[in-house]
């Protein structure tokens, strides 16, 4: 399955182009999944119908699916009390109904990635267009699963719940059951379902369509978004440049406001290493089927190509192994890395990553880093008292 992740700033129309990019598909006989995180029908608005909690036809090969957060953190804290009767029991405490609970924090970002999960993992469609939140918010949601992940192995180990033998003992010297068991179970559980989101966002068909007003903070914008995006490895398909002003004359305000969408597109055509496409503005807010169809937005590229990270062998000629990082945009000054053992801390303006190192880099010392047209080069140098004797 193709999957398109749709974000841009707020404002910019993103719930539009969503709904005009999935609406294109269908109407050429592509099986379509729009999938929204909005809470508020913004979609159903666009499409002129409703949508919600139960995915419901659209239209000819669309379906839409709007999932209830709240409905869902019920459910799980539901199955989590049940799992810990017996401690909750000891404990004394009152259990919470489900009726009386009201989604956390992070709870709703937490369901959104398992419904992106399940829809991408569904044999019905064929292309799954993701309406996300705004920018920032869908640059955090799209790191959520990873760093969840980490944490899990950080504070939970899996290699650590090999000591069943001890729990007895501990559980007498603490004078408490110990909820071990149920513990590195619900750890493992949460470890899968993260790892197939992230198997979903990282996966060759995945790609971001950027949705931005072309203007100086539309432009602000998108390249605060292209190196956050690159830093997680997600590739830009294309920029949807909304709503794009008709050329007029005589109107001073006007003509000013349409040399300044001008230029941004200029800017963005010969600077972008993506597809820039014009949306043009309808006059008015895009309301039902036909006016999707009057924006004209590009059909998905069926062939996309995924983003790379690749390790450049260079010891021969200069005794080093190479780690390209592409970073379009990047400033050097604001380029920070650090080496945690067996990862890497990368910091960019406001962004920041810990990514594992390739296996080969583990057995490497690093020789120096360097920001060249959009993109960090890492030298790593084999470690002698790692690194196996003519070989690799």
């Amino acid at each position: 399955m193709r999957t398109i992740l749709i974000t841009g700033p707020g404002g910019s129309g993103r719930t539009t182009v969503a709904a005009a990019t999935a609406l294109a598909a269908a109407r050429e006989g592509t099986r379509t999944l729009l999938l929204s995180a909005d809470r508020t029908d913004t979609l159903g608005a666009a499409l002129g119908s409703v949508t919600g909690p139960v995915p419901a036809e659209a239209a000819g090969h669309l379906t839409t699916w709007r999932p209830d957060a709240a409905e869902r953190f019920r459910q799980d804290l539901t199955a989590f009390q049940t799992r810990a009767a017996n401690v909750l029991d000891l404990l004394g405490a009152a259990r919470l109904d489900a009726e009386e609970v009201t989604p956390l924090p992070g709870a709703e970002e937490l369901s959104f990635l398992r419904a992106l999960r399940d829809a991408a993992l569904s044999e019905r469609y064929d292309l799954l267009v993701v309406d996300l939140p705004p920018l920032p918010q869908a640059l955090a949601l799209l790191a959520l699963a990873e760093e969840l992940r980490r944490y899990l192995r950080r504070l939970l180990p899996p290699e650590r719940q090999a000591a069943r033998a001890l729990r007895p003992v501990l559980g007498r010297l603490a004078g408490v059951p110990m909820p071990a068991d149920w513990l590195y179970e619900t750890a493992a559980r949460w470890d899968v379902e993260l790892a197939a989101v992230e198997a979903v966002l990282t996966d060759r068909n995945t790609a971001v369509r950027l949705v931005a007003e072309p203007g100086p903070a539309g432009a602000d914008a998108v390249r605060a978004a292209r190196l956050g995006l690159a830093l997680r490895a997600l590739r830009t398909e294309a920029l949807i440049a909304n709503r794009v002003l008709p050329e007029v004359t005589g109107d001073s305000w006007f003509s000013s406001l349409l040399a300044q969408q001008r230029k941004t597109l200029a800017d963005w055509q010969e600077e972008e290493p993506y597809d820039v496409h014009p949306v043009p503005h309808l006059g008015r807010d895009p309301r039902g089927t036909d006016d999707l169809t009057a924006l004209a937005v590009p059909a998905v590229n069926p062939s996309p190509a995924p983003a790379e990270w690749p390790v450049a062998d260079r010891i021969a000629e200069d005794g080093v192994l190479v780690w390209h990082i592409p970073l379009p945009g990047a400033i050097r000054e604001e380029v920070d890395l650090v080496r945690r053992g067996d990862e890497l801390v990368i910091s960019v303006g406001p962004f920041r990553r810990i990514v594992p190192l390739p296996s080969a880099l583990r057995r490497c010392t690093v020789a120096g880093a360097a920001l060249r047209e959009g993109e960090l080069r890492i030298r790593f140098a084999p470690d002698p008292d790692l690194w196996p004797a003519g070989g690799r």
